[in-house]
């Protein structure tokens, strides 16, 4: 039996917890899944699981191999790509998640422009506002708003995403423009919960900093949805740009406040510390730091 195909059973039986999630991972059977993992404690004469019914869990020595085996299994994938992606293009899996939002809107668009030049890449996207467990998901690289607070991901900046406050013409003209940030709290405001700090609204101007902490009576996870409600007229609304599509082009929405620099949040590429980065999952992110400035979302 292969060593490399033990080995690769092995993180992903870690990372799923289960044969059973490790087979779909990898598209084998969780049978199949059970062998290999067998082979190879058999072959290193250790246990690596403690099984149970439902789910298994690591050994001390499982611990120990796990902190290698991936960097391993990484290095030998990036040697056999790089003997055949001058001619082919890249080859194999990349699992990547996104915002639903900024994914929906852009995500979706930029995989398939990388993915246009290597026909041989399955790509596997999972859109989430959760923050994955990147290890556990078998995930190669998340593309995060924000500040990252785990000490055990590395991340490179690759943009900042700037915030608006738009209103639609019709709100205007029947409650009028606020003037100043301070105008907000007399107006009917529309919250997008998935933002870090939903109720602070922040503002900069002349270099002075101006937080307004917001109350609304309408709180929604999904900023597009905000942005339609804002478009009908409910409120005004803070959103990223990126958010916005068309609406403000189609005049459906009207940027107020334009005199203020609203909050700008950085998006990041974030993946594994101590991990080495596959050639392809590099490729990928240099590919999206050149695209975002492309299609003019930041």
């Amino acid at each position: 039996m292969d060593l490399v195909d033990e080995l690769r059973a092995f993180v992903a039986t870690a990372q799923a917890g289960s044969f059973t999630g490790a087979g779909e991972q990898l598209g084998l059977s969780n049978r199949l899944m059970s062998k290999y993992v067998a082979e190879l404690e058999t072959r290193l004469g250790v246990r690596l699981f403690q099984r149970t019914t439902r789910r298994v869990g690591l050994t001390a020595a499982g611990e120990d191999l796990l902190a290698r085996a991936p960097a391993l299994l990484d290095e030998l994938d990036d040697l056999l790509a790089g003997m055949t992606e001058g001619t082919r293009g890249f080859s194999g899996t990349i699992r990547v998640t996104a915002p639903v939002t900024f994914g929906e809107i852009y995500f979706v668009g930029m995989l398939d422009r990388f993915a246009q030049d290597h026909p041989d890449l399955t790509i596997d996207m999972r859109l989430s506002d959760r923050h994955l467990d990147l290890a556990a998901e078998g995930i190669d690289v998340a593309f995060r708003i924000g500040r990252n607070d785990m000490l055990s991901l590395k991340e490179r900046k690759l943009g900042t995403l700037r915030m608006m406050v738009v209103a639609s013409p019709a709100y205007i003209g029947q409650h009028g423009a606020p003037q100043t940030p301070g105008d907000l709290i007399t107006h009917r405001c529309i919250m997008d919960t998935n933002r870090r700090g939903s109720r602070d609204w922040v503002f900069q101007r002349d270099g002075i900093t101006t937080t307004i902490p917001m109350e609304s009576s309408f709180h929604v996870n999904s900023a597009r949805a905000v942005a339609q409600l804002a478009a009908e007229g409910r409120g005004i609304a803070y959103l990223p740009r990126f958010a916005l599509g068309q609406m403000l082009q189609d005049g459906q929405l009207t940027q107020v406040l334009a005199d203020y620099t609203s909050e700008a949040g950085n998006l990041n590429a974030v993946y594994l510390e101590g991990r080495t980065l596959p050639r392809k999952v590099r490729a990928l992110i240099d590919f999206a730091a050149r695209d975002l400035g492309h299609v003019g979302i930041l």
